[in-house]
C-alpha cells in the first residue's frame, strides 16, 4: 500500500516484535490486568531485539502494517551486553530503508518495554497509534494539495 492509502476511522495495524524473556511478560501483563490497547495490534515474539532485520519492517509495511513498533530488550538482554546499542542501530536502518523505498521514517519505532511495564507498553502504543494517524493525516493532505 502506499503512503494514505489506509482507510479512515480504524485504529492503525501495528506490528511488534517483542522479546520472549523481557517485554513479552509486559506485554501479556497489560492483558491479564485488563489494560486496553487496539485489537489492531500484533506481537511477534524473538528471542532478542538485536536479532530484528531492517528486512523485516520494510515487508510488514508493504505488507499493510501501518507501523512497526520494536519492544527492545535494554539492558536486560541475557543475549548481548550492547543490546540496546545495537538494536537502536538496527532500527535507524529500518527507518532509511523505508525512506528508501517510499514510506515514512516515523512508522517504525523503539522502546525498552520491561517484564512488568504493562502501563508503559499500552501508553507506548496509544502514543504510536496517535502519531500514525497524524502520518496518515498529513499524508492524505499533501495528495489532496497534488
Amino acid at each position: 500500500m502506499a503512503e494514505g492509502e489506509k482507510s479512515e476511522g480504524k485504529d492503525p495495524k501495528i506490528l511488534v516484535f517483542s522479546t520472549e524473556t523481557i517485554s513479552d511478560p509486559g506485554i501479556d501483563l497489560a492483558g491479564s490486568s485488563h489494560l486496553h490497547y487496539s485489537p489492531s495490534v500484533f506481537v511477534i515474539p524473538l528471542r532478542c531485539s538485536s536479532s530484528i532485520k531492517p528486512s523485516w519492517v520494510l515487508r510488514a509495511v508493504n505488507a499493510g502494517f501501518d507501523g512497526v513498533f520494536i519492544a527492545a530488550d535494554g539492558s536486560d538482554c541475557v543475549y548481548t551486553q550492547d543490546c540496546t546499542e545495537r538494536t537502536a542501530a538496527l532500527t535507524q536502518r529500518a527507518q532509511k530503508l523505508l525512506e528508501e523505498n517510499g514510506h515514512s521514517a516515523q512508522r517504525v519505532k523503539m522502546a525498552a518495554i520491561c517484564s512488568v511495564c504493562a502501563e508503559s507498553f499500552v501508553s507506548h502504543m496509544e502514543n504510536f497509534k496517535n502519531s500514525l494517524r497524524l502520518l496518515e493525516a498529513d499524508a492524505k493532505e499533501k495528495s489532496n494539495e497534488a
